[in-house]
């Protein structure tokens, strides 16, 4: 039991992950989990307001698998998989997160700083998560896809725009960690 509580070693996911690629690509697939977003609001509708979201929405319903798969993937890993243990931070990420007003660093993926109720009600909290929801949208729109569609697939089948913007994505992380969440979140 000891061995399933901890995370998949490399060569245990690594190989799984490229498997399924394998298989996306032999029957002529691509995975990501923005083109799920277009296909779930195609299916509500979304066509009837924009041209975006007219598109044949049942070509796509396989690629939903993605998500009940990440949702119950998810679930049987807190529930079923997780020791509950505080997550593996280096110390000096945990300090600076600590001067910058996070207390109990790693204890959760969700930090109560950001996603507790008072703060998102808060207007700063619904200020940073309006705009960071908007960022992502388009960001992900001008991309033409999300990080995991350009990261995983993109770059096993050596397409030169997810390369680009696989570096962009890892550009705008540290743009984010070292200048503007000081911004928001300084003392």
């Amino acid at each position: 039991m000891e061995y399933i509580l901890n995370p998949w070693p490399w060569f245990v996911s690594g190989p799984l992950i490229a498997l399924v690629l394998f298989f996306l690509v032999y029957f002529g697939k691509t995975f990501g989990m923005s083109s799920n977003l277009r296909t779930l609001c195609s299916m509500g509708g979304a066509g009837r307001y924009s041209e975006f979201f007219r598109f044949d929405w049942k070509a796509q319903r396989w690629n939903l698998t993605v998500v009940v798969g990440a949702l119950i993937g998810g679930f049987i890993a807190v529930t079923f998989l997780s020791d509950g243990s505080v997550i593996a931070l280096n110390p000096e990420t945990v300090s600076d997160l600590e001067h910058l007003g996070f207390a109990r660093v790693g204890e959760t993926l969700l930090p109560p700083e950001i996603y507790g109720w008072g703060h998102v009600l808060s207007l700063k909290g619904l200020a940073v998560l309006i705009t960071a929801g908007f960022l992502v949208g388009f960001g992900t729109r001008y991309a033409g896809g999300c990080t995991s569609g350009h990261a995983i697939t993109g770059l096993s089948n050596l397409q030169l725009p997810s390369l680009i913007a696989v570096v962009g994505f890892f550009i705008g992380g540290i743009v984010m960690t070292y200048l503007i969440l000081p911004l928001i979140y300084s003392p």
